[in-house]
């Protein structure tokens, strides 16, 4: 799983109930085994919910009884439902729920179902109802890496079937293990099935490296570091620093870090990729937490700051660049942690944003499963734990519970970061990733050097952005609760 800012509450003693009643709580009678999903939603909610005051059914005192309680439980039979009908902030973009916290976790970690195959969704056609998808990239060692499909090609089909709104969920994100993409060709905006169909699997446990490409370039006297990293998965922060080494061997006096497609993951493992970039001064505040409002009025300062590092998780010693400008590329899968870096490094370096505009997600999450026993946070996924999860309940959730202030205390990024050289991916000259001629980074290698050689810089913006295959794959920004707090709780 994701870890993030480590803040464990390990010491303290926490008293959950679901009223100021202190006879309310429990789930009894008859049927109630059946909300027992229901009870671990509303009681983690309850507790860690940002938005947890501004929801009326997650008040301390919303039930006066146990037969209210129960009743209100199953007043929606599918956890779905009653996780987004009663729980959920209608301003909440982000929080979601699993029916698996095993596939949840392990998707957290960077391990997935897969055939390798990232790409992009478009809605095109009269209506704007059908779906064509173009490839970004290819994950290394998966079933798509073997079969003739690369950066750039487009497709508008499964098993002869057309995409569209109605059955693109199940045709790419289905149970089916196989499937074939029929090809397109796109020529002066125009989308036309081309013939070609290429088969992929998914396989089990295919893990991606997030550390995607690593590259110099000597022009003009610049010596040009240019990073691809397209997930803030922790279980790779060595492979990130050793990349920064290699950077940083490379004598680079300036960088480029590539974005693009990076849709966050853990927060900590941003901290150690801007103290990468920026420096190793751990005196240097790097984030400021904000909680809802009754753990935030018990947390010290203490608590709630983190500074940037020295070290990795492993304490291997971090390779910085200290660099004072960065040049980052941007699109609008962007998000979470990607959009941290942006924010956190603000105060202290000069982002250069070069692409189209970001996600706009400022909020930090947990993992939560119905494990109440946890001993000061309650419901808190740990691996070490696994054996005393409910075995009858293996739903997870993942709700927002707080935002990340940079050192000069902003936050407020929902509507994204805007580019400071705008430049969208054109379907039609997509490039290749990591060649200095690939638009984006040819943009960035210009605003370096003032120097634009045979780059083409033709802007073409595709109608209708729909999403990224990795909205499907949660990653989130995730925090697992580690640094002692040495307070007591009692939240009734």
């Amino acid at each position: 799983m994701k870890k993030f800012l480590l803040l464990f509450v390990g010491i303290i003693s926490l008293s959950v109930s679901c009223s100021k009643d202190d006879d309310i709580g429990g789930v009894d009678g008859p049927g109630s085994a059946s909300v027992n999903v229901q009870d671990f939603m509303w009681k983690a909610m309850n507790i860690w919910y940002f938005w947890q005051s501004d929801v009326d059914d997650l008040a301390d005192d919303r039930f006066t009884n146990n037969e209210d309680y129960n009743a209100f439980l199953a007043s929606e039979a599918d956890p779905a439902d009653f996780f987004d009908n009663k729980l959920r902030f209608a301003e909440d973009r982000f929080s979601f729920y699993s029916m698996d916290y095993k596939e949840l976790t392990e998707n957290l970690a960077g391990i997935s179902r897969s055939n390798g195959l990232e790409f992009g969704l478009f809605f095109y056609g009269e209506n704007d109802t059908d779906i064509f998808g173009y490839v970004r990239y290819i994950v290394a060692n998966s079933d798509a890496s073997t079969k003739d499909i690369s950066r750039g090609e487009l497709f508008t089909g499964v098993d002869g079937q057309g995409l569209n709104e109605s059955n693109y969920r199940d045709l790419l994100f289905g149970e089916n293990a196989t499937y074939t993409l029929n090809m397109a060709d796109i020529n002066n905006g125009e989308i036309t099935p081309n013939g070609k169909s290429v088969e992929l699997t998914k396989q089990d446990g295919l893990v991606e490296n997030p550390v995607f490409i690593v590259n110099s370039f000597d022009i003009s006297g610049n010596v040009i570091g240019y990073l691809m990293y397209n997930g803030f998965t922790n279980e790779f922060d060595e492979e990130l620093n050793d990349a920064f080494g290699q950077l940083k061997a490379d004598g680079v006096t300036d960088l480029v870090l590539d974005l693009r497609y990076n849709p966050g993951g853990s927060v900590n493992s941003s901290r150690l990729l801007s103290s990468m970039i920026f420096s190793t001064n751990t005196n240097n505040l790097y984030l400021r937490q904000r909680w809802n409002d009754k753990l935030q009025a018990i947390f010290s300062d203490e608590d709630l700051t983190d500074y940037f590092a020295d070290r990795t998780g492993a304490g291997t010693t971090i390779n910085t660049l200290n660099l004072n400008r960065v040049y980052i590329l941007t699109t609008g899968s962007s998000a979470s942690a990607s959009e941290l870096v942006i924010n956190a490094l603000d105060p202290y370096v000069e982002v250069i944003k070069i692409g189209t505009t970001t996600r706009g997600k400022n909020e930090f999450s947990l993992t939560m499963v119905d494990d109440p026993s946890r001993e000061g946070a309650p419901f808190i996924y740990t691996p070490s734990r696994e054996n005393q999860i409910n075995p009858d309940n293996s739903w997870a959730i993942q709700p927002l519970v707080g935002r990340n202030e940079n050192a000069v205390g902003f936050s407020d990024y929902t509507a994204g970061f805007a580019p400071d050289i705008e430049l969208a991916e054109d379907l039609e000259n997509l490039g290749i990733l990591g060649d200095e001629n690939e638009p984006l980074l040819a943009r960035a290698i210009e605003a370096i050097t003032g120097v634009s050689g045979k780059r083409d810089f033709t802007v073409k913006t595709p109608v209708n952005l729909f999403t990224s295959s990795k909205m499907f794959t949660p990653m989130k920004d995730n925090m697992v609760l580690d640094k002692p707090l040495h307070l007591n709780l009692d939240l009734k």
